[in-house]
């Protein structure tokens, strides 16, 4: 099922996406349970899942998902996690190692934006960069899981844009500033659930700006695997259903340009983040 957080009639709804282009619109109560978000739907999923699918099957009201307002894909992620340089074209291209180990940063909830939501150019920055990335939606809690058993803990997967203001981001040490300004982690439009996606890391994915295409891979040039990094991550926090992991970037970014041939964000740029079987995220920038 493809899940997406949107409003309805003045009021946070779950809708899910039809194969006409629709979304039918989840009542606020299924099963007794509460359905507002989809934080609620991963929290229960083992619950909500058949009486989901029923209520599918039956009349919802729907609206065109080129009309809809979306919110963030995940509303209240407990944690967001990114891993830098995890594609060996994208560390190439900006001349760093390749890792020994995940690169872990981590965004705040202050920087979640939604699909078609303007994402405001800070004015303590002139280089902010895009950065086209697959996330992973934790379903159930996890602890020291193997890699072999990662995915089985996986609710799904959505497109991410890991917006980057580089100036800030290497300031110091600490690449913090650059990453968490406000609205720097567009995702969305849906969570598609992992029986949909199958393999993770076989998916194409690709960035347009301005209707050009900037980043066109494959997430098997991932350095480490989405089932290594959950098991990795797992070792040091227990991940908790909702929880948000950005995977990394592929090659084609503003900074891997030579120096006279980057050309930053600006006003009116739009960004559209396209990944297989999951969809396209469009933000645009002012």
């Amino acid at each position: 099922m493809k899940f997406a957080n949107i409003t309805w009639e003045g009021r946070p709804a779950v809708a899910v996406a039809r194969p006409d282009g629709t979304l039918a619109v989840l009542p606020e109560t299924v099963a007794g349970m509460t359905v507002r978000a989809t934080d609620d739907v991963i929290a229960a999923w083992d619950l909500l899942r058949r009486p989901i699918a029923d209520a599918l099957d039956g009349s919802l009201p729907t609206v065109a998902a080129d009309r809809a307002t979306f919110a963030p894909a995940v509303r209240r992620p407990p944690k967001i996690f990114c891993i830098g340089l995890n594609y060996r074209k994208h560390a190439e291209e900006t001349g760093s190692p390749i890792p020994e180990y995940p690169v872990v940063f981590s965004k705040y909830h202050n920087t979640l934006a939604a699909h078609r939501e303007t994402v405001p150019l800070p004015e303590e920055s002139r280089q902010v960069d895009y950065e086209a990335e697959l996330a992973i939606v934790m379903g159930r809690p996890a602890r020291r899981v193997s890699e072999a058993d990662a995915l089985g803990y996986v609710f799904g997967y959505t497109p991410a844009n890991d917006v980057s203001a580089r100036d800030l981001q290497f300031r110091s040490g600490q690449w913090l500033l650059g990453k968490s300004c406000d609205k720097f982690a567009p995702v969305g439009p849906f969570v598609v659930t992992a029986d949909e996606v199958g393999n993770p890391n076989a998916l194409e994915i690709q960035l347009r700006l301005n209707g050009e295409v900037r980043q066109a891979s494959n997430t098997a040039d991932m350095i480490f695997s989405c089932a290594q990094i959950i098991a990795y991550l797992s070792k040091f926090w227990t991940l908790e259903p909702g929880d948000l992991i950005l995977t990394g970037t592929p090659s084609g970014v503003i900074q891997g340009f030579p120096p006279d041939r980057r050309v930053w964000l600006k006003p009116g740029d739009v960004a559209v983040v396209s990944i297989e079987k999951l969809g396209e995220l469009e933000t645009r920038f002012q």
